[in-house]
């Protein structure tokens, strides 16, 4: 007797065949600017990740470092305003900081009850050894631009970030 099994009268047995889908269609999207920020974010973020992945840092970690290491003594406070995130969310980065030996807090001389945060030695370091390769990354991840395009770009993105708050 045969232990092979059969299918029932009529099954169609399942074939692998490799079609290409086509490209779905965007609408709209194709003319919403928060989408394709968003979609330029996303592989701006994929990019830095898979160039700079050995630091085991972010583009926003990377960006707070930088800010500390421009404001030597900066509060957590007016530090969170320029990034424009929450306080208690800074907190946890800058606990991580400390942690890897990266940032010191300081009492602040003009308030004892506030930290001024100052880049530490090794964060120094790490800086000195990621900004070469951030810069490299933004080069690469732009190559496809001309000078001019990525100027204004940079000055369009720069206008859209500054930009007046809207209420909510």
């Amino acid at each position: 007797m045969s232990t092979r099994k059969h299918s029932p009268v009529g099954a169609r047995t399942k074939k692998t065949v490799k079609r290409a889908d086509p490209p779905a269609r965007k609408g709209i999207l194709d003319q919403l600017l928060g989408y394709q920020i968003r979609r330029a974010q996303m592989r701006f973020f994929a990019h830095f990740n898979q160039k700079l992945h050995h630091h085991h840092t972010t583009p926003g970690q990377l960006g707070l470092l930088l800010l500390i290491a421009a404001n030597p003594g900066i509060s957590q406070v007016a530090l969170a305003r320029a990034i424009g995130i929450e306080r208690a969310t800074l907190g946890e980065f800058v606990v991580k900081f400390e942690r890897q030996h990266l940032v010191e807090r300081r009492g602040a001389v003009s308030d004892r009850r506030s930290y001024a945060l100052h880049l530490s030695r090794q964060g120094q370091e790490f800086l000195d050894r990621c900004i070469p390769e951030v810069l490299a990354h933004e080069s690469d991840f732009t190559a496809h631009m001309t000078a001019s395009e990525r100027a204004s770009l940079l000055s369009l993105v720069i206008k859209l970030a500054d930009g007046p708050q809207h209420e909510k």
